[in-house]
């Protein structure tokens, strides 16, 4: 059978699997399993445990526990609500205000906890309810939080971005640089609309009334925030000051947040601490899954000639880059809008990668243009994690008005890869700033 055919039966049986209702993992496992067999004959089932157990078979995917370790510390706590309530007190006067608190309260607790489930849990349950009770629409208060939440998966510390780096064999540390001025640049235009969005509605932004604080009052949190950013920017200074490997920076990180949910929230109870690791040990074990499968997944199509052909047919094709760019963008959009982020990148980057690399796109700009893609994926229908996320946290408001006011935000990341596409050094001139040119 020719191998393009053959790519085409493989991408149906891959999407009949995963709607039946499988885990990402094991559906992956049956359709590679399945295709070996018919096509490759039953001895080539006798590499897949090895197959399998190579893929996991890595240092650096250490550091992927370590730091899902950290977010749940984080998680686990009222950080998110100091966060959210800190930076409230600060920015009453901005117009807005109170939507801006929370987009930044987002970022930040993005960049601690490196989910965007858990960005949109811990400041959705105190922002969205005091945005409604201030006359901020329902549309408004969930909607910012949902797109907030996806900054999770772009500014670094980012689980997401490890999955790629792991995938394409790329620098970790560079990837977590990429993401930083793209993630400054989306939270920065997700405040813009949120101050534009008030000014636009004019006599009716007269309800969006803030509370007043006195310097005491924005102060005196100050002291129960400070500390896991000064953790963050410990984390990422070894990290990108060549002190440690990521690995070991997670795990001392990991440690670090432990410690200080501890000593400031008083987290001293065994349960508490079980939680935290029960939890992370069933997000890794998730992941670390998908992983592996995605391996025996890869080989699959490898083995079978799919990948080097679907390669090969799109390298022959006499388009513009930013044409075959453009086509990307569409199938990862459309990918992000079935399957979570982590599935769509092991499954797709190693085919995409050497398709990029040759038309002469930079892979660490690849990796920030695939990872908006997904943030849009975590805040459209059908899957769209975030959206059940805020709805399971704020049941009276329906699924339609999560979706209706999150919409502009999307708007807002298209934008952003518009402007990652005109201006790529947004993603590569710190990378290179810090770490040198990649080879």
């Amino acid at each position: 059978m020719d191998p393009l055919t053959l790519g085409l039966l493989v991408a149906l049986a891959t999407v009949i699997v995963l709607f039946s209702g499988v885990s990402v993992a094991v559906g992956l496992l049956i359709v590679a399993t399945l295709f070996l067999w018919i096509f490759d004959g039953s001895r080539s089932l006798e590499a897949l445990p090895e197959l399998f157990y190579a893929e996991l078979n890595s240092f650096a995917l250490l550091s992927i526990p370590m730091f899902i370790i950290m977010g749940a510390a984080i998680a686990s706590t009222r950080a998110g609500p100091d966060l959210y309530e800190a930076l409230e007190r600060w920015l009453t006067k901005v117009p807005g205000g109170l939507v801006v608190s929370n987009l930044g309260a987002c970022a930040l607790f993005a960049a601690m906890s490196g989910s965007s489930p858990a960005t949109c849990a811990a400041i959705g349950k105190m922002g969205i309810p005091e945005m409604r009770r201030r006359g901020y629409p329902a549309e408004v208060a969930s909607g910012s939080i949902a797109a907030g939440g996806t900054l999770g998966i772009l500014i670094p510390p980012s689980v997401t971005m490890i999955v790629y780096g792991i995938a394409t064999e790329t620098s970790i540390g560079r990837l977590f640089l990429a993401g930083v001025i793209p993630g400054i640049l989306l939270t920065l235009l997700f405040i813009a609309w949120a101050i534009f969005d008030t000014w636009r509605r004019g006599a009716a932004s007269a309800a969006l009334v803030s509370a007043r604080y006195t310097w005491r009052q924005r102060f005196e949190i100050l002291p129960r925030v400070l500390p896991f950013l000064a953790i963050i920017a410990g984390v990422l200074y070894a990290l990108y000051g060549g002190v440690a490997t990521p690995s070991e920076t997670a795990a001392v990180g990991a440690l670090l947040c432990i410690v200080a949910a501890v000593l400031i929230y008083r987290m001293y109870s065994r349960r508490d601490l079980w939680v935290v690791l029960r939890d992370s040990t069933r997000e890794s074990v998730m992941i670390l899954f998908i992983i592996g499968a995605a391996g025996v997944f890869s080989f699959m199509l490898s083995s079978l000639f799919v990948t080097q052909s679907v390669a090969q047919w799109i390298a022959a094709l006499e388009v513009n880059r930013w044409v075959l760019m453009a086509v990307i963008n569409v199938f990862l959009l459309v990918a992000g809008f079935f399957l979570p982020p982590v599935a769509v990148i092991l499954m797709s980057a190693p085919i995409l990668l050497p398709i990029i690399t040759a038309a002469g796109f930079d892979p660490y700009w690849f990796a920030v243009i695939v990872t908006i893609n997904m943030e849009i994926g975590l805040i459209t229908p059908p899957v769209g994690l975030n959206l059940y996320v805020i709805n399971g946290i704020a049941p009276d408001i329906s699924l339609r008005q999560v979706l209706v006011g999150s919409m502009p935000f999307v708007g807002c990341m298209i934008l952003a890869i518009i402007l990652m596409c005109l201006f790529p050094g947004l993603a590569t001139w710190l990378p290179d700033a810090v770490m040198g040119a990649a080879l």
